[in-house]
C-alpha cells in the first residue's frame, strides 16, 4: 500500500497519540436521538442553510454511487443525503446521522482527518487506519462558519469504491466548491441586514467577505477575510472603513480599503455609482478614492483599477 504524504501524520497520531487498535471495526459510538438533536441545534445557522447545498452536492455525486454527509466540528454526522439502494450499506458502515467520525475515535478517515488537518482529505480503502473501514472511500473538506471558525465538514463516501481511486481524487474539487457555498450562505444569513462585500477571489476553502454596519465598521469577517486584513480573532468591530475620511490608524488600512473598494466595484460590474451606493459614499468620494489608489499603484508600477 502507498500512503499519501498528507495521511502519514494521521497514521502516526493513531498509533502514538490515540493508541487505536488498527484491527478495530471502525465507528462504534452512535448518538441517541436526543443527543443528535442537540448536535444539530448547536450548528445554528448552518443547519438552516444546509439543505439546498446538500441536495445540490448529492445531485452531483449520486450518479457515482456516493453518499453525502454533513458533520459538526467534532466529527458527528448531523445530516445525510443518499439513494435508497445504498441505505442498508450506509447503516452498516455507520455513514449515518449520529455517527462519531472524529479521528481520535475512528482513526484515519475523511471526516475526522480533514477536521484535524483543517484541509481537504481523501482516504481510499486500505488507507484507513482501521481494517474494518478498508472497503470504503471517502473525501472530505472542512468548512468555515460566519464567525471565521471551522464549523464542520462535508464528506462524500462510497461503499462501492472504484479500486483505482481516480474518481475519489476528483471529489475534493467538488467539495471545496460546496464548502465555499455553505460559508457564503451562512454568512449572508447571519449578516442579512448588513452590507456584505466580497474582497476578491479565493484560493482556498474560505471566501474573503466582510460585513459592514451603517458606519462602515466591520461587524463580521470570514476566515479568509481575517487573514487578508490581518484581523486578530474577535477583533472585527475595531476596524472602521471610514471611506469619507482618511485612515483610522488601523494597521494595513490602505490595503483593506482597496480590497473593499475593489470588491464593491466587482459586485457592481465596474460601475461607479452602484459601487458608491453599496458602500454608502458619494460618487465624488468614490472617484477621489479610485484616483488616489491608481496614483499609488502607478508609483509602485502596478496596473490601475
Amino acid at each position: 500500500m502507498t500512503l499519501p504524504h498528507k495521511l502519514h501524520g494521521s497514521w502516526q497520531r493513531c498509533a502514538e497519540s490515540y493508541r487505536l487498535d488498527s484491527h478495530g471495526v471502525g465507528v462504534e459510538d452512535i448518538l441517541c436521538s436526543a443527543e443528535l438533536r442537540q448536535a444539530r441545534e448547536r450548528m445554528g445557522t448552518i443547519m438552516k442553510v444546509a439543505d439546498p447545498e446538500l441536495d445540490r452536492l448529492h445531485g452531483i455525486v449520486s450518479t457515482l454511487d456516493y453518499t453525502v454527509l454533513l458533520a459538526d466540528r467534532e466529527g458527528v454526522v448531523v445530516a445525510r443525503r443518499g439513494d435508497p439502494p445504498f441505505e442498508k450499506g450506509c447503516r452498516r458502515w455507520n455513514l449515518w446521522p449520529g455517527a462519531r467520525w472524529s479521528e481520535e475515535e475512528a482513526g484515519t478517515n475523511g471526516l475526522g482527518t480533514c477536521l484535524t488537518e483543517q484541509a481537504p482529505v481523501t482516504v481510499h480503502m486500505d488507507q484507513h487506519w482501521r481494517l474494518g473501514l478498508r472497503y470504503l472511500t471517502c473525501s472530505a473538506v472542512p468548512f468555515y462558519g460566519p464567525d471565521g471558525k471551522i464549523a464542520g465538514a462535508l464528506d462524500v463516501s462510497s461503499t462501492r469504491p472504484d479500486p483505482t481511486g481516480r474518481v475519489a481524487s476528483m471529489m475534493e474539487a467538488v467539495l471545496i466548491d460546496a464548502a465555499r457555498r455553505m460559508e457564503r450562505r451562512s454568512f449572508l444569513e447571519v449578516f442579512r441586514n448588513r452590507t456584505v462585500v466580497m474582497l476578491g477571489e479565493s484560493s482556498n476553502i474560505s471566501l474573503p467577505m466582510v460585513a459592514l454596519d451603517e458606519a462602515r465598521v466591520i461587524v463580521g469577517a470570514t476566515f479568509a477575510a481575517r487573514n487578508m486584513l490581518n484581523l486578530p480573532e474577535d477583533s472585527a468591530g475595531e476596524v472602521c472603513f471610514d471611506l469619507d475620511a482618511g485612515t483610522t490608524g488601523t494597521p494595513d488600512f490602505r490595503e483593506a480599503e482597496r480590497a473593499v473598494i475593489e470588491g464593491a466595484l466587482a459586485m457592481s460590474q465596474g460601475k461607479i455609482a452602484p459601487a458608491a451606493r453599496l458602500l454608502g459614499i458619494s460618487r465624488s468620494t468614490m472617484h477621489r478614492k479610485i484616483r488616489a489608489m491608481n496614483a499609488e499603484r502607478a508609483r509602485h508600477g502596478n496596473a490601475d483599477i
